[in-house]
């Protein structure tokens, strides 16, 4: 007799999609995918990838967006800190 068990959980379905399409181009399904994160898991007795709360939100990539266009418009008024102090204090 088998030695299986079955999990169940709830992801969203374009994320389920997604892995699913990225699974099979690596030549595997989502239950191999999962067999293979869990085997990784517990030999290393840890998360096999850095979880960071680093990731920026929707407001700091739109500022890093806008910071971007702002530095390759040559319209754009740079400044450095002098300047910028004095602009400020006006």
């Amino acid at each position: 007799m088998s030695n299986l068990t079955s999990v169940s959980f709830r992801i969203d379905s374009v994320l389920k999609n997604q892995a699913e399409n990225l699974f099979k181009e690596l030549g595997m399904n989502m239950t191999t995918a999962f067999n293979i994160f869990l085997k990784q898991s517990v030999r290393e007795g840890k998360i096999p990838f850095e979880i960071s709360m680093h990731t920026p939100n929707a407001d700091t990539i739109s500022a890093l967006i806008e910071s971007e266009e702002l530095l390759s418009n040559p319209n754009t008024v740079k400044y450095d800190v002098e300047d910028a102090l004095k602009e400020l204090k006006k």
